[in-house]
């Protein structure tokens, strides 16, 4: 280990404050701007892969459950509706960990967009106070994307196609494989009649469908959207 100086005081006012003289040196300042984004960039990387793992669980839950429900007609049709309940909660760890994913998505394209775009070709920042907004976040970290958002997001990009193929194949399956009974008598699960079945679960699609595709303005800071989509960093 290095040799600390015998004069260094931690406690003296100016080692408190030798990272602030970074602000006044440009070369200090622009290292310490690259060493931040790494950093960012880790943390983002780190929590992506988190949001994957948690989607391979619903692809490999749904493959799964369609696989059993139909290699024979004899198979329960309330397998699948387990299959959504697996889902939803696998979408409510996603939302989470999207949410603060996001965090450190925010600050990297806060980097991008202030300092290397503006390197790349100097037009002028996107944010005139980008270094007050990053310091603000970097003191008091918050969650930028509302859950509502999130779960819009997800819901879109991965997990309401994985509803609509499970929620499809339970209504083939009563269809198909009914053994000549009616299609609200099939639904039945034990002693919940099917005529209770059927409407909670087409309840339940039909609020995945309006969280899914219910317009609103998109708050995360650098998710990739249409060109004529507006962002803002919050």
């Amino acid at each position: 280990m290095p040799d600390i100086p015998s004069d260094f005081d931690p406690e003296s006012p100016e080692e408190r404050e030798i990272a602030g003289q970074a602000a006044t040196d440009r070369g200090d300042f622009l290292s310490l701007m690259g060493h931040a984004y790494r950093g960012e960039l880790g943390r983002m990387t780190s929590w992506r892969t988190r949001i994957d793992r948690t989607t391979n669980w619903g692809v490999v839950v749904t493959a799964s459950l369609l696989t059993w429900a139909f290699s024979t007609d004899t198979r329960p049709h309330y397998v699948l509706l387990v299959g959504v309940v697996m889902l939803s909660v696998f979408l409510v760890i996603e939302v989470r960990r999207y949410r603060i994913y996001d965090i450190w998505r925010s600050r990297v394209r806060l980097f991008e967009e202030n300092v290397f775009a503006n390197a790349l070709d100097p037009e002028g920042v996107e944010q005139s106070q980008w270094r007050e907004l990053l310091s603000d976040d970097l003191r008091e970290p918050t969650i930028k994307t509302p859950t509502h958002e999130a779960l819009s997001r997800r819901l879109r990009r991965v997990y309401f196609p994985l509803f609509t193929v499970l929620v499809g194949a339970w209504v083939v399956r009563l269809s198909v494989f009914a053994d000549g009974i009616g299609t609200v008598e099939a639904a039945a699960i034990g002693s919940i009649p099917g005529g209770f079945v059927i409407p909670a679960v087409a309840i339940y699609y039909t609020g995945l469908t309006l969280i899914t595709f219910w317009p609103m303005r998109r708050r995360a800071k650098g998710a990739v959207e249409s060109a004529d989509s507006t962002e803002e960093w919050k």
